[in-house]
């Protein structure tokens, strides 16, 4: 984290935590979500107006990807300064990049090694790693299937609805 941040944390230590207001989707985006998307639905529920407002600014991203983190309970959240802002999951706490040379890297920008894939029962492809599972960005999926034929991976059977409990993620932290 940020030396900035963590000097807010011992300042302020007392700052009440933040839910619902920031979502990672499926494709590593980020959305911003006010009381009124919020009323709209979940994060996972699929409406596209329930996902909030993209995030566009790099500067602010870039600051969210040195500062997120996950909790002892699996919730994901962003550190931002004193306050703590968990983060609702369309899927997984990582989505996976993954190059011609079959090198993964995270959204925040993290390069890890593949423990694992596993593909779900609706041919999502995920990936653990040291860092933990990620959904692979549906664009290389293809590379996933070239890394498979060519003996780097191989692939286990899963299904999505278990993935969180399985692997300590929380898609939904005010709920869980």
């Amino acid at each position: 984290m940020d030396e900035l941040v963590l000097k807010a944390m011992v300042k302020w230590p007392h700052v009440p935590d933040c839910f619902g207001w920031l979502g990672l989707d499926s494709r590593g985006h980020w959305h911003m979500r006010d009381d009124g998307v919020q009323q709209l639905g979940t994060f996972q529920s699929g409406l596209v107006d329930a996902k909030g407002s993209l995030l566009q600014h790099e500067k602010l991203i870039e600051f969210i990807h040195r500062n997120y983190a996950v909790d002892e309970r699996g919730r994901w959240f962003f550190q931002n300064g004193p306050q703590r802002v968990y983060v609702e999951l369309e899927v997984t706490p990582w989505i996976w990049r993954i190059d011609e040379h079959f090198k993964v890297m995270a959204q925040t920008g993290q390069s890890v090694e593949p423990l694992a894939c596993l593909v779900d029962e609706a041919g999502k492809v995920y990936l653990k790693t040291h860092l933990g599972l990620g959904l692979v960005h549906t664009l290389d999926v293809h590379m996933v299937a070239k890394a498979i034929e060519h003996g780097h991976w191989t692939v286990q059977e899963c299904q999505a609805k278990d993935l969180p409990q399985e692997h300590g993620f929380v898609l939904s932290p005010q709920n869980g």
